[in-house]
């Protein structure tokens, strides 16, 4: 993709990396399992102009994606960031090309890509709302709210994050954790905007289950089946009134485009992690835009750097339903940016600043810092 101001080139003259784990409030359940603790890799880009910061969004395991932190660890330091240093001067927009011979590892690239983007555009003094594309300056916040104990207790969840102003809720759902707590919440809260997330939870011969979520006047149903199975995702939307989203399934402006194609999806979550960068999401966000389709922006318990990203995204026109970009002390007591991301009537304000508009608390990083380790040329 081409975008119509470019930002300028960057020195690079080294790599930062740094291994976190952040408590999480509350342990957060999905079909893949529990967290109570983020994981997370943070790269700090060292240039001639000054720093840039990313944020890798995979996880402990393998389980949500085949990316996992210490495979990203690796591919970091032994070839993607070599790479760039190599280079040593280029423009941001470059760097998914420099990197390109290494297959795969789109988590991996895309946290390294940010923190080019953000260096370059800070030396600027340039914002990466505007740089995306972005027209608005706050985006509506919904909130995903995980496997609960039982029906009971995710009512008690979803009224709370209702009562802290989200205009959005979405919940994840498993095999025989579904149609009942979904009407426990509609039943609780009438017609709020409600989504449910299923996480690759189910097969094609669960069709007449999901088919029974049609009763409840569902935004989405998002990610049913398998993350490379596009076929039977389109044979299962033929079946459901409710709109099938899809999120694993989407790793690339192409895979959009195939799911497009097949009638796979009515709606795609974008996760600028997943698809390999910020860049690449603003590819599928122009696609499904020229289609008609709609785009939210998915959420990976980002800390304060890949929420500021996220809602600069999120602007942009194509996103016309609620994301996940929830005020940070959703997931931590404590954020590793100076001003975290709040709620303020339902909304969260896309950042102004220099590049990613957030400023790094450096107490903070030090103490959720469990390893490091910088590359340089």
């Amino acid at each position: 993709m081409s975008l119509p101001h470019p930002a300028a080139p960057v020195t690079l003259d080294a790599v930062e990396l740094r291994v976190l784990h952040m408590p999480l409030v509350s342990p957060f359940t999905t079909s893949f399992g529990t967290e109570t603790v983020r994981e997370v890799i943070i790269v700090t880009a060292e240039t001639a102009d000054g720093r840039g910061w990313g944020e890798v969004v995979t996880q402990s395991e393998p389980s949500y994606s085949s990316e996992y932190t210490q495979g990203a660890w690796d591919v970091l330091s032994r070839f993607l960031a070599p790479a760039l240093l190599a280079h040593r001067s280029f423009a941001p927009e470059e760097v998914a090309g420099i990197l390109s011979p290494v297959v795969g590892h789109r988590m991996a690239k895309a946290g390294l890509e940010l923190a080019l983007v953000d260096a370059a555009l800070r030396a600027q003094g340039r914002s990466f709302a505007p740089y995306l594309g972005a027209e608005r300056d706050r985006v509506p916040s919904g909130v995903s709210v995980g496997i609960q104990r039982d029906p009971g207790a995710l009512v008690d969840a979803v009224g709370g994050y209702l009562d802290e102003g989200y205009v959005r809720i979405k919940i994840k759902i498993k095999p025989g954790r579904d149609i009942d707590d979904t009407a426990a919440v509609r039943e609780a809260f009438g017609g709020i905007p409600l989504q449910v997330d299923a996480n690759s939870a189910y097969t094609l011969a669960d069709a007449d289950t999901l088919a029974g979520l049609d009763a409840f006047d569902l935004l989405l149903i998002e990610q049913p089946l398998q993350e490379d199975d596009l076929v039977h995702h389109a044979t299962l939307a033929k079946r459901l009134r409710t709109p099938v989203c899809l999120d694993e399934s989407i790793v690339s402006d192409k895979a959009a485009a195939d799911a497009l194609a097949l009638g796979s999806a009515a709606i795609i979550n974008i996760k600028a992690g997943r698809v390999g960068g910020y860049l690449e999401a603003v590819a599928i966000h122009d696609r499904a835009l020229a289609a008609g389709i709609p785009v939210w922006c998915g959420g990976m318990l980002e800390t304060g750097i890949g929420r500021a990203a996220n809602a600069a995204l999120a602007a942009l026109p194509g996103f016309t339903l609620p994301g996940d970009i929830s005020a940070s002390a959703r997931f931590y007591t404590r954020d590793i940016v100076t001003e975290p991301a709040v709620i303020e009537d339902g909304h969260v304000r896309v950042p102004t600043g220099p590049g990613l508009g957030v400023e790094i608390d450096a107490a903070a990083l030090e103490e959720f810092t469990v390893h490091r380790e910088r590359i340089t040329r």
